[in-house]
């Protein structure tokens, strides 16, 4: 644990423990008691706001076995509990910042195809995916039009403006708010 980064160390663990996004936080747990999830989410808001942790708490969500009565994941069975430490190989997070190319979302496609390793689906976290390129985004659509059954994406971005229409229309949109001063406070009081 001496080694684990800040960032994952305080990163919530339920949904409840997001601050600030509370429209967000009640639409996706509303989905996921009613089992009526997207295949493809679109998180767009400034830096901060949440949309890497609540994109990692649907992953978990997706994949837990035993979720409580309003879709919170367990956080005890062994899904859960890889998710947490970072171990669970059928979590796939990319960097559009650092793997923009077609090259990058080629390899997806030929990947997700395959079923998976560990958890009862594959999830596909892209963070900063305003950053791919044009060839790039059109072999992601490709993707996002026609997914196998066991596969989910969540899409991250700063700016939605760079984000083609194509892919927007493709998901299920969550803006995220900054977060306000109180918030940002409380939180600050509520940390170990």
């Amino acid at each position: 644990m001496a080694d684990l980064a800040l960032y994952r160390k305080y990163r919530p663990a339920r949904f409840n423990h997001l601050m600030g996004q509370n429209h967000v936080q009640k639409t996706i747990l509303n989905a996921i008691k009613s089992g009526h999830l997207s295949h493809a989410y679109l998180f767009c808001g400034p830096r901060g706001t949440g949309k890497t942790s609540t994109a990692r708490l649907v992953a978990k969500a997706i994949n837990c076995i035993t979720p409580d009565p309003e879709g919170e994941s367990c956080n005890q069975c062994d899904y859960c509990l890889m998710m947490n430490q970072g171990s669970l190989v059928d979590l796939i997070e990319i960097d559009a910042a650092s793997n923009r190319g077609i090259d990058e979302i080629r390899d997806l496609r030929e990947k997700i195809r395959f079923a998976p390793n560990q958890a009862p689906h594959k999830v596909y976290i892209i963070d900063e995916v305003h950053m791919l390129t044009t060839p790039a985004f059109n072999a992601l659509l490709k993707t996002l039009e026609e997914p196998p059954p066991h596969a989910y994406f969540i899409l991250a971005t700063t700016e939605i403006h760079k984000v083609p229409d194509t892919i927007i229309s493709r998901c299920q949109r969550f803006d995220f708010r900054r977060i306000d001063q109180e918030t940002d406070q409380r939180k600050e009081r509520d940390q170990p």
